[in-house]
């Protein structure tokens, strides 16, 4: 029971006696004493019952509301800590939420940078590769403007019919083949059957070769000018591949000779002189590749001074003279069959034909080991 309570209970049980104190001795003067000590015996027992009954009463409603406050103050708590816990599910979910955002901001932004290193690198790449192409362009129009211009003159002024003299000096009445300079025929002649020459200015006549038409071969090119194809099915090519491309390009390394085959025939083969420009960056094998002493496709020693590359594969390869002279033989034999393909060659038909017999003879020619000492 709290103190204030029961400070209360001892005065109100002590208030009767002192409010209501009377003397126990009977007075001598009063006859009416008896009787009113009675009836003040009876009051104070009522008044006590009185008090005792408002003590009860104060006492059953404070612990009614003792309780009721308890109850209240529970009710609360359990109000407070269940506030509390919805709190702290809602403070973990928001902590996952913003782990969450944090992994993927990290995800992305690595995800970004990957894409922008990967976009440099493709722009890199594609930047490369253009030039290259630019360079390999510029490189074929100026072999093309040089074919042009060959093409040309071969058409416009060096023709069986009227040939131009002065790209043949052969032709040349003797007294002027004699004085012209850089082409000396027969090197390979004595120092006394020179002077012997010098002495007498008399040459001996020119010869001139006589030439006659085959039947069949000429009907074979005469039936493939009408559709010009590159297909060697038709007969005309059939005849040149089987007895002068192929023997042409037919080298010790097999593997190799039919790459450069197949380079040829797609017009991607590429010559270019060794020291020309610096080594290649790809790396191939010493034995396919050869050197600048030794020959990629015979396998012999020899000097190379020319290199071939087969499409953009990057890799060089060395090739001696002989070699040379027998591929640009082919090149050239391609070449003209294209423009004639294209129709660039406006000629006689028979003019054409002459044209690429003398094709033929060169690839003969060089298959068979001879080349100018210009290769």
């Amino acid at each position: 029971m709290p103190r204030g309570q029961a400070n209360f209970e001892e005065d109100s049980q002590e208030q009767p006696s002192v409010g209501h104190w009377k003397s126990l001795m009977p007075s001598k003067g009063s006859k009416e004493e008896p009787e009113a000590r009675c009836q003040d015996a009876g009051g104070v027992d009522e008044t006590q019952s009185a008090e005792q009954l408002n003590v009860s009463r104060l006492r059953s409603s404070s612990v009614e509301i003792r309780e009721k406050g308890s109850e209240f103050l529970k009710e609360e708590l359990h109000k407070a800590q269940k506030e509390l816990k919805l709190k702290d599910k809602e403070c973990e979910r928001l902590s996952k939420v913003r782990e969450q955002l944090e992994q993927e901001l990290e995800e992305l932004t690595a995800s970004l940078f990957e894409e922008a290193h990967k976009m440099v690198r493709e722009a890199n790449t594609k930047q490369a590769a253009s030039e290259k192409q630019l360079r390999e362009a510029r490189g074929k129009i100026d072999m093309l403007q040089a074919e042009v211009t060959a093409l040309k003159t071969l058409v416009i002024t060096s023709t069986p019919s009227s040939p131009n003299r002065e790209l043949h000096p052969q032709l040349q009445s003797p007294s002027k083949a004699v004085f012209r300079k850089g082409h000396g025929r027969n090197k390979s002649t004595s120092s006394a059957m020179v002077s012997a020459a010098s002495q007498n200015v008399t040459p001996e006549p020119v010869s001139h070769e006589f030439r006659e038409v085959d039947s069949i071969l000429f009907a074979e090119f005469q039936a493939w000018k009408e559709t010009p194809t590159l297909d060697k099915s038709c007969s005309f090519l059939e005849r040149i591949y089987r007895e002068d491309v192929g023997p042409c390009l037919d080298f010790t390394k097999q593997e190799l000779s039919e790459l450069v085959r197949v380079a040829v025939e797609q017009n991607t083969l590429t010559i270019e002189p060794a020291a020309s420009q610096a080594l290649p960056a790809v790396k191939v094998a010493a034995e396919e590749c050869g050197g600048p002493k030794k020959c990629a496709l015979s396998g012999l020693s020899r000097t190379c001074k020319h290199r071939i590359m087969l499409g953009d594969s990057g890799s060089y390869y060395y090739i001696s003279p002989s070699c040379r002279a027998r591929i640009t033989a082919v090149c050239n034999f391609f070449t003209y069959i294209r423009y004639i393909q294209q129709g660039l060659v406006r000629q006689d038909v028979e003019l054409m034909y002459w044209e690429v017999m003398r094709l033929r003879r060169e690839m003969s020619l060089a298959k068979l080991g001879f080349y100018p000492s210009d290769m």
